[in-house]
């Protein structure tokens, strides 16, 4: 059994014999010469996207000069300052690490090795243990003399931490299928409902051509208030996902079950918002329900006239709620909204049909982030089992 202990859950075919516990500090050096070389590219915290070890801007656009660690390419970048902020890098170019970095250079291991390891869980623990709780900061002191487990063929190391940056390749793919996936819909959004003062959109579905109605809202919807269904599901409001279930929400609210005979009934394509801590945007139901009596409930007064799904992509979306003149401050989380004023409000929209075609569109795009968004999820969830399972 002591000696199963000293080899990884999984490893790759050919390697059988068992890793070495070997102290940190012997594995690697930390650096510490300074440099402020206006030439060389420089890194800091808000460079490194959290996690992935992969940049979010092109450092040459940086303007140099600022004076911090110098590293070589093949060096290993930790931030030691919050460390659970997972602030790493794995540099191929030379360079200045500004800011509260630690810079080590692998001496008796693989370097994309020691990249690797510092990601594990094992790592994190130990960095994760410092003083003071608002700066904390990892403990060289600690980290270095303690001990890890390490294959000694070289071979081995660099095939772990091959398979892994793979892996990482294919999370950074998805990433980037997802942001711009995200950038596209917003934009969307913007030049398929149109513009203050103007009747029509910038883009349209070949077919359509008439102007678009200008509505107070109150014209459009009405509120609800009815009360009296105890026996329905309690439905919570949330950011992204609309109107849930309750049950279905993850988080015990406390309540008073005696009370529900009070809770106001949600139909399938209600929109509900909560006036006195607005977050931003109307939560769309596709269930039926009840909800707290502390929120509205806005319904369609000609449901055949409307698609609640074109409404429900433009009342989530920041134009629409950047241009709220509703919103005050002072409430709560800082923020609320008048039910008149909102009513008062002007709103623009096509003829159902049209509506149906724009709603249709965005489905398809909220359809292909969540698959994106899924996809990068479980990525992500095997890179953090390989990691646990990979090292010892």
């Amino acid at each position: 059994m002591a000696e199963q202990a000293k080899v990884p859950a999984i490893r790759f075919a050919g390697f059988t014999d068992p890793w070495e516990q070997r102290k940190f500090s012997n594995l690697t050096d930390r650096v510490s010469m300074q440099s402020s070389d206006p030439d060389l590219p420089q890194v800091e915290y808000e460079d490194i996207v959290s996690g992935e070890g992969t940049l979010n801007k092109d450092l040459r656009d940086k303007e140099g000069g600022k004076t911090g660690i110098k590293f070589y390419a093949g060096d290993v970048l930790y931030g030691k300052l919050r460390p659970y902020l997972m602030n790493w890098l794995y540099p191929q170019f030379n360079g200045v690490a500004v800011g509260d970095f630690w810079v080590l250079r692998a001496t008796e291991c693989d370097s994309s090795f020691l990249y690797r390891l510092v990601q594990t869980d094992s790592f994190q623990r130990l960095a994760n243990v410092s003083s003071g709780s608002k700066m904390p900061r990892a403990d060289w002191n600690l980290i270095s003399q303690s001990f890890f487990a390490v294959p000694a063929d070289y071979a081995e190391q660099r095939v772990i931490a091959k398979s892994l940056a793979e892996l990482d390749d294919l999370i950074t793919l998805h990433q980037r299928k997802y942001d711009k996936l995200v950038i596209f819909k917003k934009s969307m959004l913007e030049k398929m409902f149109p513009k203050d003062g103007e009747s029509v959109p910038e883009i349209r579905f070949a077919g359509f051509t008439d102007p678009w109605e200008q509505r107070k809202a109150s014209e459009v919807f009405q509120i609800v208030d009815d009360r009296g269904h105890p026996t329905l599901p309690v439905l919570s409001a949330t950011q992204n996902q609309g109107m849930i279930y309750r049950d279905d929400s993850g988080r015990y609210i406390g309540h008073d079950e005696s009370n529900e005979i009070g809770y106001k009934r949600v139909l399938p394509g209600d929109f509900v918002v909560h006036l006195r801590s607005f977050q931003g945007g109307f939560a769309h139901s596709q269930y039926e329900g009840i909800t707290s009596p502390a929120y509205t409930v806005f319904r369609a007064k000609e449901p055949t006239s409307h698609s609640d799904r074109f409404w429900k992509h433009w009342f989530m979306s920041e134009h629409f709620i950047a241009g709220l003149s509703t919103v005050t401050y002072g409430i709560r989380d800082g923020r609320s909204i008048s039910v008149d004023e909102f009513m008062n409000t002007f709103l623009a929209f096509p003829a159902v049909e049209e509506q149906a075609a724009i709603s249709r569109l965005f489905d398809y795009l909220d359809d292909l982030i969540t698959l994106h968004q899924r996809k990068l999820e479980l990525l992500q969830n095997i890179k953090k089992s390989l990691l646990d399972k990979m090292f010892v």
